[in-house]
């Protein structure tokens, strides 16, 4: 029985190839990056200081700019992808990243970084989640609700896969090919989609009386207003959705803050250089495979999302202090591998936000969820960054360069809380279906 689900689940990816196919590609060429950036950035900025406090400082600064205009941008980009149709929107945040990344074919100097910081925070707030959520929400137009988190599972796992092979490719690619490699495939991406991904929303024609600039304006934020008020009064009144942003606030709250600091750390505590970087993302993306595509599928029916979430937070846990109190660096491959379970919390947050939401309004509830991650992406970098670059100087207070993880593990700590409210209520009966109520007449009106 479970192996027919594993198998229906790959099955259904069938009409998404076109989907799929371009992501992949887009994935493998932004992770081929993301172990050189490390070392680029810091060249440039403070050649003789391996712990380069500039370097912590810019990149927090980026994930806080990001995450203040992600708060608005991404629920808009939601209600525009069931509005105006998933295709446009994908083809307009999948192009960002090619801009910010072809200033480094050109040169990596300290002008060009700061420079490819300015185009990279205007990527993100347009791309940086919204891709994801936008491209399950067109899966969830063809996918029917049973098998939906199966196919998110093998949907995350191919992004998985894609970066194992980015990955590869940058640990075997000399650095200066780099670049130039990953933006002809991020150029490759959108022309793909453009030529051959098929929309899956009906739009509504529109009237031949058009109103005036000024009043189209007018009605555009008035319109835009009253979902994302609805959207918010739809979240607040639903206990599923409610649940789920308080979990998902506080576990992006944590792994964003690891995350954004993460690099810099086993640089400045272990020596970490591009190679092993790229080692430690290979074993994590390696291992991302095999539990989200098959693990997944084969458990979700035994279990259910929900503790499937609390099961992936505990391992984000674990994940946060093993990385804290590293006191070697073969304990950073270790904590690693805490990953590789810690991966199944994204499958599981789509299919329960998908499962308490209406099927023509997908876009607007992740959208909202996505938002609400973003307030947390903004947040965390104001604590992480200065307190990850007073620990890992020579100034800290006491030995543990890793403090501001282990302090990060407190917000994961809280979202397992939540999580487990949720597996509570399921167990007494309250799940998904019960949100349609206060759902459709809103939403469906906005």
């Amino acid at each position: 029985m479970h192996y027919s689900a594993w198998k229906s689940g790959i099955g259904e990816l069938r009409p998404l190839v076109h989907l799929l196919l371009p992501l992949c590609v887009h994935w493998i060429s932004e992770e081929m990056t993301v172990s050189v950036i490390v070392d680029v950035v810091s060249n440039a900025l403070c050649p003789a200081n391996p712990t380069c406090p500039q370097a912590i400082y810019l990149n927090g600064t980026e994930q806080t700019v990001v995450g203040i205009f992600k708060m608005v941008v991404l629920p808009l980009l939601g209600q525009l992808a069931d509005e105006y149709g998933r295709k446009p929107l994908l083809l307009l945040t999948i192009s960002t990243s090619i801009f910010p990344f072809a200033l480094f074919v050109w040169d990596q100097s300290k002008g060009y970084v700061y420079a490819y910081y300015v185009l990279r925070t205007i990527s993100k707030i347009l791309s940086q989640g919204s891709i994801f959520f936008i491209s399950v929400s067109y899966a969830a137009d063809i996918v029917h609700e049973s098998r939906r988190a199966a196919v998110f599972g093998w949907i995350t796992g191919l992004c998985s896969a894609s970066h194992v092979v980015g990955n590869l490719l940058a640990r075997f690619l000399p650095e200066k090919y780099i670049f130039s490699v990953s933006v002809v495939l991020l150029i490759f991406c959108p022309v793909y989609m453009y030529f051959f991904l098929v929309e899956t929303v009906e739009l509504v024609p529109k009237g031949d009386g058009e109103p005036g600039c000024l009043s189209k304006t007018i009605n555009v934020l008035n319109k835009r207003f009253r979902t994302m008020r609805d959207a918010a009064y739809i979240v607040i009144h639903s206990p599923t959705l409610r649940s789920i942003s308080y979990v998902s606030f506080f576990l992006e709250l944590g792994m964003s803050g690891i995350t954004s600091v993460l690099m810099f750390y086993l640089k400045a505590a272990f020596g970490f250089d591009k190679n092993q970087n790229s080692e430690i993302l290979m074993l994590v993306g390696i291992g991302s495979i095999f539990s989200q595509m098959l693990v997944l599928p084969l458990i979700n029916p035994l279990i259910g999302e929900e503790a499937i979430l609390c099961m992936a937070i505990l391992a984000s846990i674990a994940y946060a202090l093993f990385y804290g109190f590293a006191w070697a660096a073969w304990v950073a491959y270790l904590s690693a591998s805490f990953k590789i379970i810690y991966v199944l919390a994204r499958p599981a947050i789509y299919a329960i936000v998908s499962k308490a939401s209406s099927s023509t309004n997908q876009g607007k509830a992740r959208g909202f969820v996505a938002g609400v991650e973003s307030i947390a992406s903004l947040l965390s970098p104001l604590v992480m960054s200065p307190l990850t670059s007073w620990f890992i100087s020579e100034d800290a207070p006491f030995n543990c360069k890793g403090f501001s993880i282990v302090c990060a593990s407190l917000c994961l700590v809280v979202s397992l809380w939540h999580g487990c409210c949720l597996v509570k209520a399921r167990g007494h009966g309250s799940h998904g279906k019960e949100d349609d109520d206060p759902e459709t007449p809103l939403l469906s009106n906005a």
